[in-house]
């Protein structure tokens, strides 16, 4: 009964975190000045803003014996979808930012370091 009572706090203080992530990254999206920065708040928002409480509903559901068996089932699909949530969107975000860097589509000012220009400069492309 214990851990039940520490699963489902625990598990309310990640969905928390989660609304608090997923407010910063709202605010970022609208005050950053260019697309590459944006799009890091974006990731932001959604590792942040739903893994974190996609794992605190995983431990909610395991602290609530109301649900009987099903809690399993409900905090395995949890866990699952929140680690599918974190793989795919890390690469999903990579592959935007790569794409619009090399379309040239959105302007990349102000730019402190762009390694990917210094590599092709290297290689001479």
């Amino acid at each position: 009964m214990l851990w039940e009572t520490v699963c489902s706090v625990v598990g309310l203080i990640l969905v928390a975190v989660g609304a608090f992530c997923d407010i910063a990254a709202a605010i970022g999206i609208n005050r950053f000045p260019n697309f590459f920065v944006r799009l890091h708040a974006a990731t932001v928002g959604a590792i942040g803003g739903a893994v974190v409480p996609t794992f605190g509903a995983g431990l909610i559901a395991l602290g609530s014996p109301e649900l009987g068996n099903y809690r399993f089932f409900v905090a395995g699909v949890s866990f699952t979808t929140g680690l599918m949530i974190m793989i795919l969107g890390q690469a999903g975000a990579h592959a935007l930012a790569r794409a619009t860097l090399k379309a040239k589509a959105a302007p990349l000012e102000p730019c402190v370091h762009n390694a990917l220009r210094e590599r092709e400069e290297v290689r001479g492309e």
